[in-house]
């Protein structure tokens, strides 16, 4: 680890290298020194973002935007990530052909909560909105690090071609059968954002497309300071970054739960995140990504459904399961949160002045 980090122009001598927070893609490391700052060592998951160059290149021109948007803030540094270059060619990653790590410095005084309620729902929501606020006008061009991430279009298909191949022999079951019969009717609906997009009336933002509530960090007065973990950051519609926090905030159990008579869309995380949101993002939404926010809310538990659903019909290639049906429950308690959200579209129309 120490021949690593000097690969990178760090002042100071370092003191200690310990793992840090429990990252389930990337493996992190907490770097200290006797410097005036600690640094986050990170090994980049090659495996899923297979064009590290295309990474950082995003991740830099997101944080240089942003920074230049704080020019004068006095607590920049604590307000946007700062990475730093390779000694020998100028990049913010390192690699010797095989794996590939990055040097940031770590932002002192600052916390992540795990806690998912209206308060730190409305912090979500106002959050990634001033996020995606914040890098609306940006003027770099910035790729897609996972082709396709969210892609409705794509995950049909892809089911559609499980279903043919049937190559674990479930297509027989009959609880297969009754999924297929409730989702396929709501197919054409669901990807509708792709064809809006073809279209030409519904725009692409740079987002952040992992809106969880613990990719923030506040301050000890409990105020925001900065969103984290820009791997994802690319262009995609809003609707990533406003459906994808619903869909696991707004569900009071597990995405694995298998008792669906706890699963429900609650309406009071709904309110709190999308009054931040708009709060922060309103400025530069069109009236049709507006219009069009119960959807996202609809679409995310409905995509999840059917990539569960396509994963067991596979044979339960693609997803880590703890017991044979597992795919199968995550896809009811999938289904039944859509079915959830759908039933709500009317207050949810409602709660953002539609």
């Amino acid at each position: 680890m120490q021949s690593i980090v000097n690969h990178f122009a760090i002042p100071g001598k370092v003191l200690d290298i310990q793992p840090l927070g429990k990252g389930l893609i990337n493996d992190t490391l907490l770097v200290k020194t006797d410097g005036p700052d600690n640094y986050v060592l990170q090994k980049i998951n090659h495996a899923i973002f297979k064009d590290v160059e295309l990474l950082q290149h995003n991740i830099d021109c997101a944080t240089a935007h942003i920074r230049r948007k704080l020019a004068g803030d006095p607590d920049i540094e604590r307000k946007v990530l700062r990475f730093l270059p390779c000694k020998e060619t100028g990049k913010t990653y390192w690699t010797d052909g095989n794996t590939y790590w990055r040097l940031s410095v770590f932002i002192k005084d600052a916390f992540t909560y795990e806690t998912v309620d209206p308060q730190y729902s409305y912090s979500a929501g106002k959050a990634f909105g001033h996020f995606e606020a914040m890098l609306a006008d940006i003027p770099d061009t910035l790729g897609e690090t996972i082709p396709d991430f969210h892609n409705m279009e794509l995950r049909a298909r892809q089911l559609h071609e499980a279903v043919s191949a049937n190559r674990a022999g479930r297509m027989a079951e009959p609880e297969v059968q009754a999924i297929l019969k409730d989702l396929l009717p709501y197919e054409e609906e669901m990807c509708k954002a792709e064809r809006m997009y073809r279209e030409g009336i519904l725009p692409k933002r740079i987002c952040h497309c992992d809106t969880k509530v613990n990719n923030m960090l506040f301050d000890a007065n409990g105020e925001i300071l900065c969103v984290i973990d820009l791997d994802t950051v690319m262009p995609s519609f809003v609707f990533s970054d406003f459906g994808d926090f619903l869909r696991t905030a707004a569900n009071p159990v597990a995405e694995d739960d298998p008792d669906i008579a706890k699963v429900d869309f609650r309406m009071d995380i709904f309110d709190a995140f999308s009054r931040g949101y708009l709060e922060s993002a309103g400025g530069f939404l069109t009236p049709v990504e507006k219009e069009n926010l119960p959807y996202a809310a609809c679409l995310f538990p409905y995509m999840q459904a059917v990539r569960f659903f396509t994963d067991y019909i596979n044979g339960d290639i693609y997803y880590k399961i703890r017991y044979p049906s597992h795919n199968l429950v995550r896809t009811r308690n999938q289904v039944a949160l859509f079915h959830a959200a759908t039933a709500h579209v009317p207050a949810m129309r409602k709660s953002i002045g539609l």
